[in-house]
C-alpha cells in the first residue's frame, strides 16, 4: 500500500492504495465520486473520462500513482451546481438517454472547449469520436457542445 495525495475538484484527497489501482477506481470506491463511470475497463468507450492537467484522459487505465501531484477534475468538479454551459445545453438538448456515457461525453467536450471556444463541427466530431454512446444520441451531443460553444 501507498499512501497517494491527490488534488482531486480543487481539494487535495489522500488514500490508501496500490499504486497501480486505477484512478477510477479510487474516484468512485475510495472517494465516493460516482459521477466517473466505469464501462469497458480498457479505454475504448470514454465513460470514464477525467481530466488530469485539463487534459481529458482514460481514468479505468490510469494508475493512480500517475495522478499524484497533478491536478483532477471530475464531473463532480466541472460546476459546483451543475450550471456549466455543456451541462445546460445538455438538458436543453436533451441528450442523455440511458445517461451512462454522459459524464464522460461532457468531460471530453469540456476538454474541447477550454482549449478552442469556437470548434467547427468537423472539430466537435473528431475531439468526440473515442466517446461512445450505446443509445445514439451524438447528434443531440454535437448540437449541445454548439450550443454550449456560443455561451463560452
Amino acid at each position: 500500500m501507498a499512501t497517494i495525495t491527490l488534488t482531486i475538484n480543487g481539494e487535495k484527497r489522500t488514500v490508501n492504495v496500490e499504486s497501480d489501482t486505477s484512478l477510477l477506481w479510487v474516484l468512485r470506491e475510495h472517494l465516493g465520486l460516482t459521477g466517473t463511470k466505469y464501462s469497458c475497463g480498457k479505454s475504448y468507450c470514454g465513460a470514464c473520462t477525467v481530466h488530469l492537467d485539463g487534459v481529458p484522459i482514460r481514468s479505468c487505465t490510469t494508475p493512480v500513482s500517475v495522478a499524484e501531484k497533478r491536478t483532477i477534475t471530475t464531473i463532480e468538479g466541472l460546476s459546483t451546481n451543475g450550471d456549466h454551459p455543456l451541462q445546460k445545453a445538455w438538458v436543453e438538448e436533451q441528450v442523455a438517454q440511458c445517461g451512462y456515457c454522459q459524464s464522460g461525453q461532457i468531460m471530453q467536450a469540456a476538454a474541447l472547449l477550454a482549449s478552442n471556444k469556437k470548434p467547427s463541427r468537423e472539430e466537435i466530431i473528431n475531439q468526440m469520436s473515442g466517446v461512445l454512446c450505446r443509445c445514439g444520441t451524438y447528434m443531440r451531443i454535437l448540437k449541445a457542445i454548439e450550443r454550449a460553444a456560443k455561451e463560452i
